[in-house]
Formats: C-alpha cells, sequence, structure tokens
C-alpha cells in the first residue's frame, strides 16, 4: 500500500495547499483506504478507525454520556454502514466534546 504521504503529495492540487486543506485531505485518504469498494465503512470499522487514528481525541471522553452515546450506536448490530459525511460529521462531534481540543484553545500563539 502507498504511503499516506506519497497519496497526499500526488494530488496535485495540494501543491501548495495551507495546513488546513492538507488536514483535510488526509482525513478524506484515511477514510477512503479503510472505507470498502462503496466507499463506506461498516460500525466496528468506524471504531477501529477511531480508536487507532483519533485516540489522543476521544482519550478520557468514556465517562461522557455524549460519548457514550455515540460509541453505543457504533456498537448497535446493524447492517448500517457509514459514509464519509456521517464520519466527518461523528468526527467533528467527538473533537468538540475532546478534552484535547480544550488543550489546543489554550496553546499559546505568537503574533
Amino acid at each position: 500500500s502507498i504511503s499516506l504521504a506519497k497519496q497526499l503529495a500526488s494530488i496535485k492540487a495540494l501543491g501548495k495547499g495551507s495546513d488546513l486543506e492538507k488536514a483535510f485531505a488526509t482525513v478524506a485518504l484515511v477514510y477512503k483506504n479503510s472505507a470498502d469498494p462503496e466507499g463506506k465503512l461498516s460500525k466496528a470499522e468506524t471504531k477501529t478507525l477511531l480508536q487507532t487514528q483519533f485516540g489522543r481525541f476521544i482519550q478520557g471522553q468514556e465517562n461522557k454520556p455524549k460519548y457514550r452515546e455515540i460509541v453505543s450506536a457504533l456498537d448497535e448490530e446493524s447492517e448500517n454502514k457509514i459514509d464519509f459525511e456521517d464520519f466527518m460529521i461523528l468526527l467533528v462531534s467527538l473533537t468538540l466534546m475532546s478534552d484535547l481540543l480544550q488543550e489546543i484553545k489554550n496553546v499559546k500563539t505568537t503574533k
């Protein structure tokens, strides 16, 4: 399999892309590399992807009711698969409740 860095480098439009553009391209590529041929993830695959690729954002969230609600929805035995749009909504939701987000907000910037 081709490394994520090489995949990013192959996207001509990102040649001089901003950090934010590259960040979203990375999310899209990580999702694409994990998805099935129809471009979807099972709920179990989604949970695994979150644990392996988003662990620092979800770390320590286990006791939060909203987090448990989200994870329990992924644990439900269902044929429903998650598409990229739903995955992005999931990432944003988990990011907004993350303790790491608070730490990021407190980072001092130099101007």
